[in-house]
């Protein structure tokens, strides 16, 4: 007769891995782990380098007669375009012109059809880049919404100097 409690087994002892095994078992998931981290990192490696591709920075006149623009780096430039400055080239599609926020003044090529609400004296938003010699090659010329609009940048940077121009402003900055 045995004097074992009912419902009591036995424990079996189970086979405890051995020492290589268990190695093995760390190594894979340290693999995983770190094949993990490096995925990670080299998705977010793409991310950011797409993201800086396509971020476009606003400067002011000032800024880029400044040298704070590279030639070749695309960015938007916004301001006011001097009357009397507008030319247009025999090709009948480029245009150039000077825009300005009162404190300096950059050229500004253009090519292909204006915005209907683009005229002299009224502010403007281009995007583009500086070429080697100080023009802005613009691809993209925006045009301000109404006679009361101006773009939020240009407005900014223009209040920025304490140079908000009225229009008799403008015309005293004709070439």
């Amino acid at each position: 007769p045995s004097r074992q409690k009912p419902g009591w087994h036995p424990v079996i002892p189970q086979p405890q891995p051995t020492g290589s095994a268990m190695k093995t078992a760390r190594k894979n998931r340290l693999l995983l782990a770190l094949a993990l981290v490096v995925g990670v990192g080299i998705a977010a490696l793409l991310v950011g380098l797409a993201f800086r591709e396509n971020l476009t920075f606003f400067f002011t006149p000032s800024q880029v007669a400044a040298g704070e623009v590279r030639p070749g780096q695309p960015f938007r430039v916004g301001g006011l375009v001097i009357p009397g400055s507008v030319e247009r080239l025999s090709d009948g599609v480029t245009v150039r012109f000077k825009l300005t926020d009162t404190a300096a003044v950059v050229p500004v090529q253009y090519q292909g059809v204006l915005p209907d609400l683009f005229k002299e004296g009224q502010g403007i938003v281009a995007n583009g880049t500086l070429d080697g010699a100080g023009m802005f090659v613009a691809s993209q010329v925006l045009a301000k919404h109404d006679e009361n609009y101006m773009p939020p940048e240009v407005a900014d940077a223009l209040k920025a100097q304490g140079a908000m121009p009225d229009h008799e402003m403008i015309r005293k900055m004709q070439p």
